[in-house]
């Protein structure tokens, strides 16, 4: 039903950085929260929240948003994803099995023929979830690495995903309309700090065979003497 990982995905990401108190802050599953904790500054925490549109080229195309929280595990910077929808079915169940990711199903209109304006919204069945209006700005010469680690609760433990890949990066500004009384109602009334575009990403999600053979313990040879 749904591609084994890797998932080696391509397509544009619209992101915008808010800062949260922490008291504002869904509530991590109770075995992640005992492994990470928030990045504080200030007591105020980054909340990441992006529309993402996946593209033909990778193993699936779908649309997305997702809000995350940058966590650190012992200093180590994580990113956790509190709350995500798709539109596709694969994308769903492989994101819930393989890692651990809570995602749900909403329908999406990500609308950028009107560039630099992108119009976004979301809906779960009838209920809106959020809408924005990105504005495109200077792009940045060349291609940046992307690479972090998303940090889930998968059954009664945490799963710890690599996320590795490259894209262009434009400026942006962008007005969020999250829905008061839903699940992003936490963002509402906020302005973002920073907002950019990630623009012609390329992205492999989850563990190859190289990483697998990197954290799997080394055979016990035969002692010499």
């Amino acid at each position: 039903m749904y591609p084994p990982e890797p998932w080696h995905l391509r397509g544009q990401m619209y992101l915008s950085v808010f800062l949260i108190p922490r008291g504002k802050l869904p509530q991590l599953p109770p075995v992640l929260g005992a492994a990470v904790r928030p990045l504080t500054v200030g007591g105020r925490v980054a909340v990441g929240a992006a529309w993402v549109r996946y593209e033909p080229g990778g193993v699936l195309h779908y649309r997305e948003l997702l809000s995350a929280v940058l966590v650190h595990e012992r200093g180590r910077p994580r990113v956790s994803i509190t709350d995500i929808w798709v539109d596709s079915v694969a994308s769903r169940e492989g994101g819930r099995r393989l890692w651990g990711i809570p995602k749900e199903m909403a329908a999406f209109t990500i609308d950028a023929e009107n560039e630099p304006l992108v119009d976004a919204t979301a809906s779960a069945g009838e209920e809106p979830l959020a809408s924005s209006l990105v504005r495109l700005k200077g792009r940045l010469p060349g291609r940046f690495p992307l690479g972090f680690t998303v940090a889930q609760a998968l059954g009664e433990s945490v799963r710890r995903t690599p996320v590795r890949g490259r894209g262009g990066l434009r400026t942006a500004t962008a007005a969020w309309r999250p829905e008061p009384t839903g699940p992003l109602g936490y963002l509402a009334g906020r302005r973002p700090v920073l907002s950019l575009a990630i623009t012609d990403f390329w992205l492999t999600f989850g563990r190859t065979p190289a990483d697998r053979a990197r954290s799997s313990p080394p055979a016990k040879g035969n002692a010499r003497g």
